[in-house]
Order: C-alpha cells, then sequence, then structure tokens
C-alpha cells in the first residue's frame, strides 16, 4: 500500500499515466528488488502521514519544526501585535463563501495578497531546502516564487503561505480555498477557534511537506519504472 502512495504521488507518474487515472485504473509498477520495494514504502509512508490530519508529523507539525515550516502560515494581526479571539479577530468575513440555492455553499473570491518573500522567508526556506537535501532552486521551484498572505478578514491573515500550497487541489478543489469557503461567518454561525486558526497552519504546512517530497517521489518512480518485476505469462 505505501509502496502505491509513493509512486501515485509521482508527478513523473501521474504525467506519463494521465489516461490509465482517469479511467479509474492505473497500473502501479513493482520493483524488481527487496531494497526498491522498502525505499518506496518507507517513502509512501512519509506521504501517507503527511496527508493524514490526525497524524503528527515530526518537523512538520510537531517536534522541532524545520526552519522552511516556521514561517509558512502564522496567523498575524496587521500592524503587529496579537489576535484577540474575543474581540472578533478570528471571525472569517472575507468573502470566502456564500450560501447559494438549496443550501449549497458557493465559493468566493476571499482576499488575499501575492507578494515576494521577505528575505528571512527565503532564508528560512534555504535552511529547510538544505536539510532536506535540496537546493534553494529546487525548493523554490516546488513551493512557487511568491508568498500569498490568505486573509481571514481586515485584520488578520495567514501570513506566507506558498503560492503552490495555495493553489494545491485534491480531486479537482484548491484545498485551502475549499476549507475557508464554508467558514464564512454567515455560514459557520461563529467566528473561528484559535485551534481551528492553528488547523490551517498546519494546513498548508503539511502540503509544502508534500510538495518538497516532490524530487524524492519522482526519482523513487524513475528508479522502480527502470527495475520492474518482469511477470512471467505461465507455461
Amino acid at each position: 500500500m505505501f509502496h502505491s502512495h509513493a509512486v501515485l504521488q509521482s508527478r513523473w507518474y501521474r504525467t506519463e499515466n494521465h489516461s490509465g487515472l482517469r479511467h479509474g485504473w492505473p497500473r502501479i509498477p513493482l520493483p524488481n528488488s527487496k531494497e526498491l520495494l522498502l525505499a518506496s514504502a518507507e517513502l509512501g509512508r512519509k506521504v501517507a502521514d503527511v496527508l493524514d490530519p490526525e497524524t503528527d508529523v515530526d518537523e512538520v507539525t510537531t517536534g522541532v519544526i524545520r526552519p522552511e515550516m516556521k514561517v509558512i502560515g502564522v496567523a498575524t494581526r496587521v500592524g503587529g501585535g496579537n489576535l484577540d479571539p474575543q474581540a472578533g479577530d478570528l471571525a472569517v468575513t472575507a468573502s470566502w463563501g456564500h450560501a447559494g440555492k438549496g443550501g449549497v455553499t458557493m465559493p468566493g473570491r476571499g482576499k488575499i495578497i501575492l507578494r515576494p518573500y521577505s528575505p528571512e522567508e527565503r532564508v528560512a526556506v534555504e535552511q529547510g531546502a538544505e536539510a532536506l537535501g535540496l537546493s534553494a532552486e529546487e525548493a523554490f521551484a516546488q513551493l512557487g516564487d511568491q508568498a500569498v498572505d490568505v486573509y481571514l478578514n481586515d485584520l488578520a491573515y495567514w501570513r506566507c503561505v506558498p503560492a503552490r500550497v495555495w493553489s494545491y487541489t485534491i480531486g479537482g478543489y484548491q484545498v485551502m480555498k475549499k476549507w475557508l469557503s464554508y467558514r464564512e461567518r454567515p455560514l459557520l454561525g461563529r467566528d473561528l477557534k484559535p485551534a481551528e486558526v492553528r488547523e490551517v497552519m498546519r494546513m498548508a504546512r503539511r502540503i509544502a511537506a508534500i510538495l518538497l517530497l516532490q524530487p524524492a517521489l519522482d526519482a523513487n518512480y524513475l528508479a522502480v519504472k527502470e527495475n520492474t518485476w518482469e511477470w512471467k505469462a505461465p507455461a
């Protein structure tokens, strides 16, 4: 199972097997050695842990957080200072969603600011990349070359969501934007709780972790592809 996770998350695999994936019949290559299979399964386990919001991931959501993760998705108050839940600072009112016909939630435009990374943010990404064995260029290629500040309202925002984290989709839906569309205050009936604000930060960091695994996932797929078990027809 974990080997399948690793293969399916490779962009090289998804590009080369687009038709099979669309028709729900992808073929997963099986490596011809125990070593390759175990290495692939270990990589797939990391992917599974990152995708599971109930599983803490060391250096990403728990433990000693990696440098690049520390700067991603930090809840911030415009002008500085602390956010005050009692004063309504955590209300989602930036038009991320509204009620449509039949009670269906319709997405809105919301409010984001696309900007260059600050010098401190760039240094943090570079340090994190080095720890992962990536160059700074590889890290920014995966995360995107700009940062997005994502606003709850006119006062509060999640700072430094990498552009490709913000645009990341699962099942055709933009993950973070979809989550926000259901949390607009008129729809939710309340402000966000501090734990929910932190969960958005963790969501952004999990997606960043998946993106930063892409070079390893692609290398793993290519290694498996070049060393695939040959199935022999029965005699």
